[in-house]
């Protein structure tokens, strides 16, 4: 067949379904036809699934003129998504097309949720197109004649690249498909991406920056006028004193007109409790809605996420309240309205979530901001700016990623072994290690080999054997089965799995809320009140109760933190407190009352000011700074600061902060003039001060968990037996000393800080924060009690200590004694 006589293959089928292909399909379908690699910038519900399934199996019929009577068995083209729960969605796309073209193509799944029986069937023959996910392609890696299975693939399709980008799944996926690309000479690797800041970056991570396939490669952008609608939620009364997390639920009332006007809502949460309390909530108050809206979020079993998404297909449900699960590009045609309950946190993933509402090409979109405190509305504002400037943030890719290379290096000897000549020039041009040397190559070999210098004299450290052909091979079959169940860079708390007493499993939930149960003890989950009975290996039992509960499981990780796009975006909306009214946003124009009181007691920083504020309580002397950052490089500043202040004079603080800014509380008063006279915000000896200021040895300690457990120093128990949290902490804890005391040049300690500052303390954030402190006026104000901007910092120290009733009252209190003030 020639191309064009392919192409009207394709276009016909479109004609079938009353479409029209998209110029940016065309494109890629050329492309890739004419053997580039590439990166595809389309974004949700634009038709991208099938920009790339075409062509895959357009060039397959070129390659096969008798398709439709002779089937050539084995893997033809791979599909890697990040979410499991897009798998089947995929699935469909592309069988509808090979259905209808007459094909006798085969797909298949291969992810966590796939059956043994399915696997097994898998390992006997393999489908033409398998979709799968980063951990899985490592498993297939890690399988004795991979490079025969993998031998005549003429595709990879990286989905959603921007969500791997900038982590180790995504470094993971860097180190698959440098392998792949050396078995399979004539493959094609494609990736997907919504837009972000960085997207000629993200094609070189992609394909890696100094390979030919990177050389031979397009990045075609889908450029389709897609409108998007952001509208805020404003409460009928602004209160003066604004604090996180009530405000949310006030407005419980505003969203339940809009949910009965739609046809299918989704209310997009941050957390995962989030979402369990506003599920509660919203039952506890329109019980009529029972049967009608469900909830999604990853800790909830696959049967019930499975059912959801086939329901809200259906439109059988009129509103879903859910969680980032629900982000990626499931195909909800459906959906009319998306509720965003508090700030996202970042412009990206706001786009993301409005992208599910008019989820087909030339639709508006439109998305409901509802705040959980009344300063969010200003993020509310910045985020419509976003929409317009088409503001997007980069995603920061790892580099040298020592752990994840362990594990991958240990993953190929457990199959056919590696001669490392082989390996390391494939690794060197994967953008993670294109700087790696070759002495820290020879180190981690040493390191698989015989488990670091300081624990040679340990066996179990000792993972890798090499032969008398110089090839590295796993050749104990205890080691290359600890080593499968453990393959996978996502580290979190441990997983307790929630049962009923009788049987019926639940969905899953982090050690460390189960441990702070007793006996009779009643939580919700997975919108069920349960009443907690035991744990039995690593299983909690649990039976329905009728009695309400105001505990919800929290998750680790749950507190994101605003992006350096959506700060900047925040403080310019900020800035415009300062404009006439007819100039600002509906949103700065609500908050006046809010901005009146705070210009009243102290001031509303303008872009060449940066606000400082004293006052006293019966707590002591808070001391209060504003760099509008996000929570992660106030944690920095507000520890740095300290250390810094602790030099001129002995006195400590504690330490409290929000997206907004950071709080140093003291009992005795602090000569803030002092402070301001010595530079203190200074970039000079910023590394040496944060390692002194932070108990960077800490961080470190607890990052140095993740890459133990990656690298595989530290074992996580087998399935339905795993190893308590605890001890992973413990087992992990006494590596970290050995190296420190011993071996202070091991890579994988080095590591532990280095991603310490680089990823948790966003260092550079942090440098270039205190760089435009710098170039501002300081502005201190010595106030006579809290501020409206403090308001939310002190009560949000207060709920780490009190019950959320407590909190309610102690606040009503704080904040009638402050109204009256004035």
């Amino acid at each position: 067949m020639t191309k064009q006589q392919l192409y009207n293959l394709a276009e016909d089928w479109f004609r079938q379904q009353d479409w029209k292909p998209h110029p940016f399909q065309l494109k890629t379908w050329s492309a890739f036809l004419n053997g580039k690699h590439g990166l595809l910038n389309a974004p949700t519900g634009s038709g991208k699934t099938y920009a790339l399934w075409f062509p895959i199996i357009l060039d397959y019929i070129k390659n096969n003129p008798d398709y439709k009577t002779k089937h050539k068995k084995g893997l033809k083209a791979i599909w890697i998504t990040p979410l499991r729960a897009l798998s089947q969605e995929i699935k469909q796309s592309a069988e509808r097309v090979i259905r209808d073209l007459d094909t006798q193509l085969t797909v298949g799944i291969r992810s966590g949720d796939t059956s043994t029986s399915e696997r097994a069937r898998q390992r006997r023959v393999m489908p033409d197109l398998l979709i799968t996910t980063p951990e899985s392609l490592q498993l297939l890696l890690a399988t004795k004649g991979y490079d025969v299975i993998f031998k005549n693939c003429s595709a990879i399709v990286v989905d959603e690249w921007h969500e791997l980008l900038g982590t180790k799944r995504g470094v993971q996926t860097e180190l698959g498909l440098s392998r792949l690309k050396g078995v399979a000479k004539d493959i094609r690797i494609w990736g997907i991406s919504a837009t972000i800041g960085n997207l000629e970056q993200a094609r070189e991570v992609l394909l890696g920056p100094e390979s030919s396939a990177h050389q031979n490669s397009v990045l075609i952008r889908a450029n389709l006028k897609k409108k998007i609608t952001v509208k805020s939620i404003i409460p009928k009364e602004m209160e003066t004193f604004p604090w996180r997390g009530h405000l949310g639920l006030r407005l419980l009332d505003e969203v339940i007109p809009i949910i009965n006007k739609s046809r299918t809502t989704l209310l997009f949460t941050n957390t995962r409790s989030q979402c369990e309390i506003w599920f509660q909530k919203i039952l506890e108050k329109h019980p009529e809605l029972a049967g009608e809206i469900a909830m999604h979020h990853g800790s909830i079993n696959k049967e019930t996420r499975q059912w959801v998404e086939q329901a809200i297909r259906n439109e059988s449900l009129k509103a879903v309240v859910c969680t980032s699960s629900l982000d990626l590009g499931v195909d909800f045609a459906p959906v009319e309205t998306v509720v965003q309950i508090g700030g996202p946190k970042g412009v990206a993933r706001f786009l993301q979530r409005a992208g599910r509402s008019g989820h087909r090409p030339g639709e508006e979109s439109v998305i409901y901001f509802l705040p959980t405190h009344a300063i969010e509305l200003v993020e509310a504002s910045a985020l419509k700016q976003a929409v317009e400037k088409k503001a997007v943030e980069d995603r920061i890719p790892y580099l040298n990623s020592f752990d994840v290379l362990i594990q991958y290096l240990i993953t190929l000897a457990v199959s056919n072994g590696f001669i490392p000549d082989k390996i390391f020039p494939e690794i060197k041009q994967t953008f993670c290690y294109q700087s790696i040397t070759v002495d820290e190559w020879h180190w981690l070999l040493n390191f698989i080999v015989l488990g670091s210098q300081s624990l040679q004299s340990y066996d179990e450290y000792k993972k890798v054997e090499v032969d008398e052909n110089g090839k590295f091979k796993v050749t104990n079959r205890g080691v290359a089965m600890r080593h499968r169940f453990q393959i996978g860079t996502i580290v979190g708390d441990a997983n307790i799995t929630v049962r009923y007493q009788k049987g019926g499993y639940i969905g899953t939930i982090e050690e460390y809320f189960i441990s702070k149960l007793k006996q009779g003890d009643v939580f919700t989950f997975a919108g069920r009140n349960l009443e907690f009975i035991r744990i039995k290996e690593m299983q909690a039992h649990v039976r329905n109760s009728s009695k309400k509960s105001s505990k919800v499981p929290a998750w680790m990780g749950g507190r994101l933190t605003l992006s350096a796009q959506m700060s900047k975006l925040l403080r310019e909306e900020l800035y415009s407190v300062q404009l006439n009214e007819k100039e600002q946003s509906p949103e700065i124009r609500a908050l006046k009352t809010i901005f009146s009181r705070q210009q009243m007691e102290s001031i509303v920083p303008k872009p060449d000011e940066f606000l400082i504020e004293t006052f006293q309580t019966q707590e002591g002397y808070h001391h209060i700074f504003y760099p509008f950052e996000g929570r992660f490089v106030h944690e920095a500043m507000g520890s740095l600061l300290s250390y810094r202040i602790s030099l001129l004079s002995p006195i400590t603080f504690s330490l409290a902060f929000n997206d907004y800014g950071f709080e140093l509380l003291s009992d005795k008063e602090l000569d803030m003039q002092q402070v301001l006279d010595n530079d203190l915000f200074t970039t000079s000896y910023l590394i040496d001060d944060l390692q002194k200021s932070l108990n960077s040895t800490e961080m470190a300690r607890r990052k140095f968990r993740d890459i133990a457990v990656i690298s595989g120093m530290v074992f996580t128990g087998y399935p339905e037996k795993g190893i308590k949290m605890k001890h992973l902490q413990s087992n992990s804890q006494l590596l970290f000393d050995v190296f420190r005391d011993y071996e202070s040049d091991n890579l994988l300690f080095q590591q532990a800080f280095r991603e310490t500052f680089e990823h948790q303390l966003e260092e550079g954030r942090l440098r270039i924060a205190l760089e435009r402190i710098a170039g501002q006026e300081i502005v201190w104000r010595p106030c006579t009690s809290p501020t409206p901007f403090s308001f939310p910092l002190i009560t949000d120290r207060l709920r780490e200590k009190l019950s959320s009733e407590k909190l309610a009252d102690r606040i009503k209190r704080m904040t009638a004694i402050l109204t009256k003030s004035k």
